[in-house]
């Protein structure tokens, strides 16, 4: 797994940074980190860093984000910050976690 994958925008108020704590190269970690990746490209093209954070290598990182479980995604660009848990899968869960997606009010889902 990388260290550290970014992208590079054109303009810095722009960027979206995005933090993946992760807990060694785990399956699920590894997932994560393809999913996040995948999201990005789709849907932020050029305007996003994302910093991958080992927690076994660096655990008192955790303490900062107060990390509880891995993977834990944090938005910390543009503000509010976010925290987004689990393996990135379900697109349509993430893209509302990041506010890239509104979310669907109850009469559009019992549809």
């Amino acid at each position: 797994m990388k260290a550290l994958s970014t992208v590079r925008k054109t303009s810095p108020s722009d960027e979206w940074i995005l933090r993946l704590y992760v807990a060694g190269q785990s399956a699920r970690s590894a997932a994560a980190l393809r999913n996040l990746e995948a999201i990005c490209e789709q849907h932020l093209a050029g305007r996003y860093r994302i910093e991958v954070i080992d927690l076994l290598k660096n655990p008192q990182l955790a303490r900062g984000d107060q990390i509880v479980a891995v993977p834990t995604l944090v938005r910390h660009l543009p503000p509010p910050m976010k925290k987004i848990i689990g393996d990135l899968s379900n697109e349509e869960r993430v893209l509302v976690g990041l506010d890239l997606r509104p979310r669907r009010r109850q009469s559009e889902v019992r549809s």
